[in-house]
């Protein structure tokens, strides 16, 4: 197992935050533990000021360089962001491999990703943060490759043509995608004629998402103690208390500073979440920086919409309460539903809400008069909207059922029986 140095340059003139630089330099180690790296150090590193070539000081990178030697330390982390120049003179001071966050994100979607898509998105990232670094990730770009030698001149340097085959290769990359996106938007116009309202998933990375999916759905979705364990969009549908449906959706978690390369690359996963007539919002209530990575969360989805405001169709639950002791329950922020995915408590009342958000928000009333045998007629409508009662006048069964207008709309075409006044 590789021994990696962690290391947190907490800022002292850095805007303020709800999150600790012992709660970051936590998270750092926890993004390196998550592809088995051995953290054999981590540290905090206060900074007054970043230096342009080292970000570091001198006397820091000295010091730290003998604390790498100790330890036969052959990573090392920087959680922050470094250019090109500052990793290049890191690697050469401590003679071993240098990257920060965002690499080290990069590397664990790159182990996560299952999907031809997934892949392929993740490499889009990759390519398009190496783009600016390849003058640091080779060692023989100032050499020129020659002619073939009867036509003369220097020939392409073998930057310009790294530079070249990765700007086609995104290119490329980006022309699939593209597809990816076609595709998907014609399974969303299917899930459109049969018009289930859509549940996604969001919130931040290991607060439980994808062990609510399966408790949900009944799925075996891959849900684990560790950062990113879910990657790759995935989709079921669920059974409403009204006896209606929806389809859920389980999502990538956020962190905090998720690299823009990610964002971007991403997009056509993220537009589950666009799409989405509900966003639940899953939130850590037994993780100490609860309140800082809801700040996160937040920050991401209005990147995502490009707004200022947060969309009004989220909806927030607090999990893991079984991880609280009695007495903390009682401080769970007012008006928001506090369960358990993984015993399962409060699940049922979560379903319970779900349910009066979307019939509110999705369906309508109507009164229907049947003819007395008219069984089709009232199975469908069982099937596809909420009977809520029944009763006969001669030889006529008036329905009243909640149903969504697409299928009163269908109900109508399908039988010829219009809303009764």
């Amino acid at each position: 197992m590789q021994r990696a140095l962690v290391i947190h340059p907490h800022f002292k003139q850095a805007a303020a935050s709800a999150r600790t630089a012992a709660a970051r330099l936590e998270e750092a180690s926890g993004l390196a533990e998550a592809i088995q790296l051995q953290v054999a150090l981590a540290l905090i590193v206060p900074l007054a000021a970043p230096k342009p070539a080292t970000l570091f000081g001198k006397g820091k990178v000295e010091e730290l360089r003998e604390a790498i030697a100790a330890q036969e330390i052959t990573l090392a982390i920087v959680d922050s962001s470094l250019s090109p120049v500052q990793q290049r003179n890191l690697e050469e001071a401590w003679g071993c491999k240098v990257i920060d966050r965002t690499a080290l994100i990069l590397e664990i979607f790159g182990a996560r990703a299952r999907t031809a898509e997934g892949k392929m998105q993740v490499e889009l990232a990759a390519l398009e943060y190496q783009k600016s670094r390849l003058v640091r990730s080779w060692t023989h770009l100032e050499r020129q490759r020659g002619g073939f030698g009867f036509l003369g001149g220097p020939g392409e340097s073998q930057i310009e043509l790294d530079r070249r085959l990765i700007r086609d290769r995104i290119a490329k990359i980006k022309r699939e995608l593209e597809a990816v996106v076609r595709t998907r938007e014609l399974h969303r116009r299917k899930r459109r004629r049969v018009p289930y309202p859509i549940i996604a998933l969001v919130g931040y990375t290991n607060a439980g998402k994808s062990t609510l999916f399966n408790r949900l759905t009944g799925a075996s979705v891959v849900s684990a103690d560790k950062l990113f364990a879910t990657l790759d969009p995935t989709l079921r549908a669920i059974r409403l208390p009204s006896g209606g449906a929806a389809i859920l959706s389980d999502t990538v978690g956020f962190v905090s500073n998720l690299p823009p390369e990610l964002i971007a690359a991403f997009r056509a996963t993220l537009e589950e979440v666009l799409e989405a007539d509900i966003l639940l919002h899953v939130r850590d209530a037994s993780h100490q920086d609860q309140s800082a990575q809801k700040e996160d969360v937040e920050a991401v989805l209005k990147t995502l919409f490009r707004s200022a405001h947060l969309p009004e169709h989220v909806m927030e639950v607090m999990n893991k309460i079984d991880c609280l002791p009695p007495e903390a329950r009682a401080h769970l922020p007012p008006g928001v539903l506090g369960i358990s995915a993984l015993t399962g408590e409060n699940v049922e009342a979560l379903l319970q809400q779900l349910d009066r958000d979307i019939t509110s928000r999705f369906y309508v009333q109507a009164t229907l008069c049947l003819d007395m045998a008219g069984g089709e007629a009232l199975s469908w409508l069982h099937r596809n909207g909420r009977v809520l009662s029944e009763s006969t006048e001669d030889d006529t069964l008036r329905v009243s059922v909640t149903i969504s207008p697409e299928n009163l709309s269908r109900f109508e075409k399908q039988f010829g029986i219009r809303v009764a006044p």
